[in-house]
């Protein structure tokens, strides 16, 4: 992997909903008179995952990173008093995406302000898919471009894994911290298909396997991922592409959501095309980061501004 210094999100965004409050931290990298382009996350990971592809772009266009509620530095939602006075129990299970995307697109919204009539291109991975495309269909957040890489946005899903640990919850979470942190570091492999460098594999891990909140975030992670469903906005896809440009890029190799997913959503969306890279998994970014540099550049100088 291109080595790279650690971008720091310096800024702070507040949000409540009915329940929650959420305090996501966010940067933005370039000068901000250039068109702006979003970068979003999936789960287990963070935006550190996209760090390259931020600093490379960020000398063309106005480059955005934030970590949803609940990973890297943004802290999970904090439950608020309902009007009767009790607290709101925990969002243990969002696998809807309901609050993530609803957060997402207030935060989405607030940077609009600044952008005159400028929309922003979209790049998403794994689940920050579902959460970009409920953000549109559902919030009202209007995209110059949606490129969207190897995403949960389809069912069915459901790995074994996750089966597992949504039936046997408090087993992985008393776990021994050297049993757990060799769980978690399976996992993450098992999304790449080349090896990835050890310090690679430590920044993943390291949020989920330093304290007994992150055990329990990442145990959370996995039952939300067995729940998951698209039925609210599914149905809607097909408007999408009618919309705005999109462009599917996905790991040939990807262990986790295989390639006639891909295939499948192009369809659903009305997409063009399907771009696949040889010699990736789930974890493109690791695989095969030049590869996905070159699409990615020229997804961004082909899409009007």
């Amino acid at each position: 992997m291109t080595s790279t210094s650690n971008i720091e999100l310096t800024q702070t965004f507040h949000y409540s909903t009915n329940t929650h409050s959420y305090d996501v931290r966010w940067t933005s990298l370039g000068d901000e008179v250039l068109p702006p382009v979003i970068f979003v996350h999936g789960t287990p990971w963070s935006s550190r995952v996209w760090h390259v592809y931020a600093q490379s772009l960020a000398r063309y266009f106005h480059v955005y990173l934030f970590d949803n509620p609940g990973f890297g530095d943004s802290p999970l939602g904090k439950p608020l008093p309902s009007k009767a006075g009790s607290i709101s129990k925990e969002v243990a299970l969002d696998a809807d995406l309901a609050q993530q995307s609803e957060v997402y697109a207030a935060l989405y919204h607030s940077w609009e302000q600044e952008w005159g009539n400028k929309k922003a291109h979209v790049v998403a991975h794994d689940h920050g898919g579902l959460m970009s495309l409920r953000a549109h269909i559902l919030h009202g957040c209007e995209y110059a471009s949606l490129c969207l890489i190897d995403v949960v946005a389809m069912g069915p899903f459901g790995q074994p894994l996750f089966k597992l640990v949504a039936e046997n919850e408090g087993v992985f979470t008393s776990l021994t911290p050297t049993v757990f942190e060799g769980v978690v570091e399976s996992y993450i492999r098992d999304a790449a298909h080349n090896q990835l460098s050890k310090e690679t594999m430590e920044m993943l891990k390291r949020p989920w396997v330093s304290s007994d909140e992150g055990k329990r975030g990442f145990v959370r992670q996995l039952m939300q991922a067995n729940s998951r469903n698209t039925e609210e906005v599914e149905s809607k896809y097909a408007e999408v592409g009618k919309k705005l440009p999109i462009r599917i890029i996905w790991g040939k190799q990807d262990g986790w959501l295989p390639v006639d997913i891909a295939e499948r959503l192009k369809e659903k969306l009305n997409a063009k095309e399907v771009v696949l890279i040889d010699g990736a998994g789930h974890l493109i970014m690791y695989d095969q980061q030049a590869k996905l540099g070159v699409e990615l550049t020229w997804w961004l100088s082909q899409v009007p501004r």
